[in-house]
C-alpha cells in the first residue's frame, strides 16, 4: 500500500499551514496513496508562546483542523495530521496532540505526547515544553487500512518502554511525527527511528519538520519510513515536499516468523538487582 509523507517547514499561521497540508492531501490522493502523514506541530510551530496563544484553541474550535477533516472526506483517504497544540479542558495548559482522521472526515484517534522536551543542549538551545504543555496519560493505537497504528510524537522516540508497549500490543505500524533540532537530528534521528522499527517488527513512518522556520528555529528534516526488518523505504533529506513509500504488509509476518520475538518474550520483573560485585 502506498503512503504519503509530508515534510514541512511550518510557520506561525495555522491557516497557511493547513492550506499546505490540504494541498499535500490532495496530491497524495492523486498519487493513489491510502494514507497521508504530517509532522509534529504541522498546523502551527511557534516558540513565542505569547504570540502562539492566540492560535491555540480547543480541538472543537480549530478551523484549521476542520479544513483537514473536510479534505480527508473530499479525498476519501486516511489522514494522520501529525500533531497540533490544543487547549486542554482545564484551560490552563496545552496538549501536543496527534490526530488521525478517517475517510469519513471524522477523528478516529487522539494521542497526547507523553514525554515533554525539557533539555539544555550544548549549542546553547534550551527547551521547556512542560512550561506550557501537559503530558498524555498513555499509549493509543487505531485500526487503519495499514493495520493497527501506534501513535507517538517526536521526543517519545527516546523512551523505548512506550514502543515496547506497542510491540506487545501487536501494532503493525508506528507513526513518529517530529520536529527534531539539527544537532540531535544529526546525532540520533536515523539510528533511533530504525531501532524502533526493528524492535517492534513494525513499519515506522516518521514525518519531520525541516528548515529555517518563521519563529527562528531550525529543524533537521530527513523524514523516514522503515520496514519491520529496518530496511529504508524512504529518506527525504532536506527541504519541503511530499514523498511516497509502498508498504508490503506481508513483510510483517515474514519478519516476525524469521525472528520470533513475540513468542520468545519473557514476562519479567523489571526491577534491577544491583549487586555489590564483591
Amino acid at each position: 500500500m502506498k503512503i504519503a509523507v509530508h515534510q514541512m517547514c511550518s510557520g506561525i499561521d495555522p491557516i497557511c499551514n493547513a492550506g499546505k497540508m490540504e494541498q499535500g492531501i490532495y496530491q497524495a490522493s492523486e498519487n493513489k496513496a491510502v494514507m497521508y502523514f504530517a509532522p509534529e506541530m504541522a498546523i502551527v510551530l511557534d516558540r513565542d508562546r505569547k504570540r502562539a496563544a492566540s492560535h491555540i484553541v480547543s480541538e472543537s474550535d480549530s478551523s484549521a483542523l476542520k479544513r483537514l477533516c473536510e479534505a480527508a472526506l473530499s479525498c476519501r483517504m486516511w489522514v494522520h495530521a501529525g500533531s497540533l497544540p490544543v487547549l486542554t479542558d482545564s484551560g490552563m495548559k496545552y496538549a501536543n496532540r496527534s490526530i488521525v482522521i478517517g475517510p469519513d472526515g471524522r477523528i478516529h484517534a487522539r494521542y497526547d505526547k507523553m514525554h515533554l522536551f525539557d533539555v539544555d543542549l550544548s549549542t546553547g538551545e534550551s527547551w521547556r515544553e512542560s512550561a506550557a504543555y501537559i503530558g498524555g496519560s498513555g499509549p493509543v493505537a487505531v485500526q487503519t487500512p495499514l493495520g493497527l497504528l501506534g501513535l507517538t510524537i517526536c521526543y517519545d522516540l527516546r523512551f523505548p518502554d512506550l514502543y515496547s508497549a506497542y510491540s506487545k500490543a501487536g501494532v503493525d505500524i508506528i507513526a513518529i511525527p517530529s520536529a527534531f533540532t539539527v544537532p540531535t537530528g544529526q546525532a540520533h534521528w536515523q539510528t533511533m527511528v530504525r531501532a524502533r522499527a526493528i524492535e517492534a517488527q513494525a513499519f515506522v513512518v516518521a514525518a519531520a519538520q525541516s528548515g529555517s522556520h518563521e519563529d527562528g528555529r531550525q529543524t533537521y528534516g530527513h523524514s523516514l519510513v522503515f520496514d519491520p526488518w529496518g530496511e529504508t523505504l524512504l529518506e527525504m533529506g532536506d527541504g519541503e515536499g511530499v514523498g511516497y513509500a509502498t508498504l508490503d504488509l506481508n513483510r510483517i509476518s515474514e519478519v516476525r516468523a524469521q525472528v520470533p520475538i513475540h513468542a520468545n518474550r519473557r514476562v519479567i520483573d523489571m526491577r534491577v538487582d544491583i549487586q555489590s560485585g564483591a
